[in-house]
């Protein structure tokens, strides 16, 4: 009864480990979880009030299929503002989220047989996402020692005559890592060489530490951005991860395509939701640097705790809020005479004995590592730090 193209896919494993930590919890057993990516903070009150008030003032209806011209607005001013970029109300969709976003994309772009190159690690959906479009994911394989950068002749020793798209995410989920202005120049190179769409998923865009200045690889060229199509959206940022609003922008076709497959599925985002966006992208930032800087605090502690832990090495990335250790020193280890022979049985067994859920780096594709979020509370991070340490001991 079930179609061959939901068996060749499986859950979201960053989902489920969030799941069985919320199990857990319910039963009244005490766990700090550094699973999901989704902030502690609440969403900003400016926010919230505007959203109230478009409830208040029966803002409740459909709304067109591809966003609000208010909120398509805010967009084109926010990639003016902050990259440089121009595009019209054509060139936009926002869609229930970014992951909503990319599901309409490759369903838009993909055939069967196609490729897509996804560098790893990689975030959890990007593999089974192109599979549900028909398409093959190509991946190339990065280690802590390159600080998951993928290089360019990696990428032209991917590609093939069915080579679509490659798959660029920076800041980076699980690792947290970014790529420069020169070294997206060279990216984007090799697939304007070869004709290839450039995915650049944006979402964690205004989190970014140090003196880092990100870029979007769509800045690099008018030609560079002829090919790139760009999802970003309110989630991380802005702390409205429930709120469920992403945005894409790309050629007028492309976006044509995700708005015909939107309107046979999800209709339009909601209403409220689409206000609540708005008023985010236009409204004060205060709320937004003040997170940014707390997790930038977080992110110094937590890097400095892994890596004084025997066994664990971790290097400090420059944006979102995961640190991604090589957790390899760890492994082949016993316990009550379980031996633990994999970054997921480890994932276990903290769960199960330092009462932490974190997620195997397996399942980003990335074998001996494990990724820790830090979209938590201080108060967690160093209680959920002092149980792994304890428990390794």
């Amino acid at each position: 009864m079930i179609s061959k193209r939901v068996q060749s896919i499986k859950p979201s494993p960053t989902l489920a480990i969030d799941l069985k930590a919320k199990t857990l919890k319910a039963q009244g057993i005490d766990i700090i979880s550094f699973g999901t990516g989704e902030p502690d903070f609440d969403t900003p009150q400016n926010i919230k009030d505007f959203a109230i008030d478009a409830i208040n003032k029966g803002f409740t209806k459909y709304c067109p299929v591809a966003g609000t011209v208010d909120l398509k607005d805010a967009i084109i001013k926010k990639f003016k503002q902050d990259n440089n970029l121009d595009y019209t109300k054509e060139e936009i969709i926002v869609s229930c989220g970014g992951k909503h976003s990319l599901y309409n994309l490759f369903q838009s772009v993909f055939d069967d047989g196609d490729e897509v190159i996804i560098p790893a690690p990689y975030w959890v959906s990007y593999p089974d996402m192109a599979i549900l479009a028909g398409a093959k994911p190509v991946f190339i394989h990065t280690s802590d020692k390159e600080h998951f950068k993928v290089k360019p002749e990696a990428i032209e020793k991917s590609i093939t005559r069915k080579t679509k798209a490659f798959i660029l995410n920076s800041p980076s989920n699980p690792t947290g890592n970014t790529y420069t202005r020169e070294e997206l120049k060279e990216i984007a190179d090799v697939c304007i060489k070869h004709d290839i769409l450039i995915i650049s998923d944006e979402i964690y865009e205004k989190l970014v530490y140090d003196t880092f200045k990100f870029c979007s690889i769509a800045q690099i060229s008018d030609e560079v951005k002829a090919h790139t199509v760009v999802v970003n959206g309110v989630s991380k940022a802005f702390a409205m991860t429930g709120w469920r609003i992403g945005y894409t922008a790309g050629p007028k076709e492309i976006i044509a395509a995700m708005t015909k497959i939107q309107s046979q599925s999800t209709s339009c985002p909601s209403s409220i939701s689409l206000k609540a966006a708005t008023e985010a992208l236009n409204g004060p930032k205060e709320s937004l640097e003040m997170m940014r800087k707390e997790f930038e605090k977080r992110r110094n502690y937590i890097v400095e705790r892994l890596n004084g832990i025997k066994g664990i090495t971790c290097l400090k990335p420059e944006g979102a809020f995961y640190v991604f250790p090589n957790i390899s020193g760890l492994l082949k280890k016993s316990y009550n005479g379980k031996l633990i022979n994999t970054d997921t049985e480890m994932a276990e067994y903290l769960l199960e004995n330092a009462r932490i859920a974190v997620v195997p780096g397996s399942a980003f594709g990335a074998d001996g590592y494990m990724r820790f979020s830090y979209a938590t509370s201080m108060e967690k991070i160093v209680e959920g730090l002092n149980r792994l340490e304890n428990s390794l001991k």
